[in-house]
């Protein structure tokens, strides 16, 4: 599993130039990020290279903060690639609640961040069909 931090983000001017200096200023690289926004708030997730620091950093300016577990998938970066995935997932009766590309160094890779209701079932039915999951570690590393 890797560590997705979700903070809840007014949707005013510079709140989202705010949570990237206070990231910045604690020595954390984003390495994934998605937002979603209403009218009035968004939910900023991030990959991050030390979820726990961020997390304490954001904390410490007063932002709320949580840590959710996600899978990190290795997709093959051709046609099909992540219909593959999402074929797996919902052969196996797995619903995607959410998820977001991020980009690597790799080349003919791609990778996701997908977020399941039970996420060691969806690791072990993707590992079973050869999709490959990503430690947070390999993440982190990046």
């Amino acid at each position: 599993m890797v560590k997705q931090i979700s903070i809840f983000v007014e949707n005013k001017p510079g709140r989202l130039k705010a949570m990237t200096n206070i990231l910045k200023d604690n020595g954390v690289d984003i390495r994934a990020l998605s937002i979603a926004d209403t009218k009035d708030f968004g939910i900023l997730r991030l990959i991050v290279n030390d979820p726990d620091k961020a997390c304490a950093a954001l904390k410490d300016a007063d932002c709320t903060v949580t840590i959710t577990d996600v899978l990190a998938v290795g997709v093959e970066d051709s046609p099909g690639g992540l219909a593959k995935v999402m074929d797996t997932l919902y052969d196996n009766k797995i619903s995607v609640e959410y998820m977001y590309a991020f980009v690597s160094k790799s080349e003919n890779i791609a990778y996701v961040i997908l977020r399941v209701a039970d996420n060691k079932y969806a690791a072990d039915v993707l590992g079973k069909a050869g999709i490959k999951l990503l430690t947070s570690q390999e993440i982190y590393d990046m």
